[in-house]
């Protein structure tokens, strides 16, 4: 389960909109909880580097993730997982995304924006023991607070 505020779920979706027709990419940052549940206390949006494609991929810079990383640490915030846009396409993983998700066990929330407008947010979580293995499984998502 992913529990993410009001506002911080506004913020991921807004922007998918104001990127669009490309794709948004950025980073969810927070707790893993006992039980597995993560708990979103911020989002840090990231550009887009992946310049070939931008309607239909997206690629953080690994110094910015590095960055974001650092400073989650110092505010006592871990990544619980990573958020982007699949402009007018629904709001599902694809093969691409798999194969290029590496973080077992975090998030990866998905916002479909329909002619540049937000539509559904869905979260899947990479499950798996390694590379090899790794899946996405369907996320509830708890937005409140």
């Amino acid at each position: 389960m992913l529990k993410i505020s009001q506002t911080e779920y506004d913020l991921l979706r807004r922007h998918g909109e104001e990127t669009y027709p490309d794709e948004c990419c950025g980073v969810l940052l927070g707790h893993f909880d006992d039980g597995g549940r993560k708990t979103v206390t911020r989002t840090a949006r990231c550009g887009n580097v992946w310049l070939d494609s931008l309607h239909n991929r997206y690629s953080i810079d690994p110094k910015e993730l590095i960055r974001i990383q650092r400073e989650g640490r110092e505010r006592g915030e871990e990544i619980v997982g990573f958020y982007h846009s699949h402009p007018n396409h629904p709001a599902r993983w694809s093969e691409t995304d798999l194969a290029e998700a590496h973080w077992i066990g975090c998030s990866y929330v998905i916002t479909g924006v329909e002619n540049g407008r937000a539509a559904a947010t869905n979260s899947f979580e990479l499950s798996g023991v390694d590379e090899a293995e790794k899946r996405f499984v369907d996320e509830v998502v708890e937005v409140g607070g």
